[in-house]
């Protein structure tokens, strides 16, 4: 009998592949050095975008299949995850029409509206372009998510063990030895790391000819404020995602749990301060809230413009901001980040699942050599 496959991370990329690898009836051990969705990696919290709403074709595709797993994980876990409030791309950092057409490539309906329409649909919303609707948007809850996926993963026969660290992972014959710090060492046919901001840390646990095939990953700390509604939302539909471009990139979502479900989330995408996941300082950058409150002071004029709440999490950035997805020998190194992966966990479980398996159904631009060109 082969060794199970091992997979080391349970934040949204590693539940999700030890719940594909084990609900295809592959054995199983998924390690994680916390606890599933924990406050030390990326994967917590109430509230991620959910979209399409991409330029490249590439992601509205993988965002299609995505949408479709995650209604396959609400119906087979029983618990909600995604919330549809729709969709809004504006400013003009933002390419509409080239997000329009790759909607289009896949079928997906969006609607161009005046800045005058906008503002009629949403008047607190103090458009002055054209904005771009796309209905099928929305709130992925992240703890839900993790935690419905390895539920799933244990129902189909996974071992989870919490609170274990890697200390290193060694060729053998016929795959890897991963050695936990608790002295337990796990024989693997494979081994998945997806360890999200502590992947760089990692490196030095790797065998040598994997570590010197890591990509060049910036770990950065973001900002992210909480924001009053005016008025309280009566439908999801009335609060929507936005992206905002001007120049800076912005994105904005409903809090959730996260906001006390009496406000919105926003935050700069583009800008972050170099951090690494074990040092941290968890301090808000006081330029960041500036400038967020400017924006939200030009853009949502009837709001009131003092974040009741603030908090860092972390981002994990490849230079072109495309995610890695690749086998070195028995190792696959999973990173599908850069601060826009979360939307996509229920795809990129099935495509780390095939590189750990030896499916090839990873794109090519996810690969490590497409990363070194």
């Amino acid at each position: 009998m082969s060794a199970p496959i091992v997979v080391v991370g349970a934040g949204l990329a590693g539940a999700a592949t030890a719940w594909r690898l084990a609900a295809r009836g592959r054995e199983v051990v998924l390690v994680e050095a916390s606890t599933p969705a924990n406050a030390g990696g990326s994967s917590h919290g109430s509230a991620r975008i959910f979209r399409h709403a991409y330029p490249d074709p590439l992601y509205v595709g993988l965002a299609k299949r995505a949408r479709a797993g995650w209604d396959e994980l609400e119906a087979s876990s029983g618990r909600p995850i995604l919330t549809l409030t729709g969709g809004l791309d504006l400013g003009p950092g933002r390419d509409l029409g080239a997000v329009a057409s790759a909607l289009a490539v896949h079928g997906i309906r969006s609607a161009l509206l005046s800045a005058a329409e906008a503002r009629e649909r949403w008047p607190y919303l103090a458009a002055d372009s054209p904005v771009l609707h796309h209905a099928e948007a929305g709130v992925i809850d992240p703890t839900a998510a993790v935690e419905g996926m390895v539920a799933l993963a244990q129902r189909h026969g996974a071992e989870v063990l919490l609170g274990e660290r890697v200390d290193r992972v060694e060729h053998a014959a016929g795959g890897a030895v991963v050695h936990l710090r608790s002295g337990r060492a796990l024989p693997a046919s494979a081994v998945v790391i997806a360890a999200g901001a502590w992947l760089p840390e990692l490196a030095t646990a790797l065998p040598s000819g994997v570590a010197a095939r890591l990509p060049a990953l910036e770990v950065t700390q973001q900002q992210v404020f909480h924001f009053p509604f005016p008025q309280q939302p009566r439908q999801p539909t009335d609060w929507p995602v936005f992206i905002w471009g001007d120049p800076m990139s912005v994105y904005s979502l409903p809090g959730g749990r996260d906001a006390g479900d009496v406000g919105f989330k926003i935050a700069e995408h583009d800008r972050g301060t170099p951090t690494t996941a074990s040092g941290r300082d968890g301090l808000v950058d006081p330029g960041s809230r500036t400038r967020i409150v400017d924006v939200v002071r030009r853009l949502l004029p009837t709001v009131d413009a003092t974040p009741y709440a603030e908090a860092t999490c972390l981002y994990t950035r490849t230079a072109n901001e495309d995610f890695v997805i690749d086998r070195v020998g028995p190792v696959v190194i999973a990173s599908p980040c850069s601060g826009h992966g979360a939307k996509f966990a229920p795809v990129l479980g099935e495509l780390i699942a095939d590189a750990a398996t030896g499916g090839g159904s990873v794109p090519d631009r996810f690969r490590l050599a497409a990363d070194a060109a």
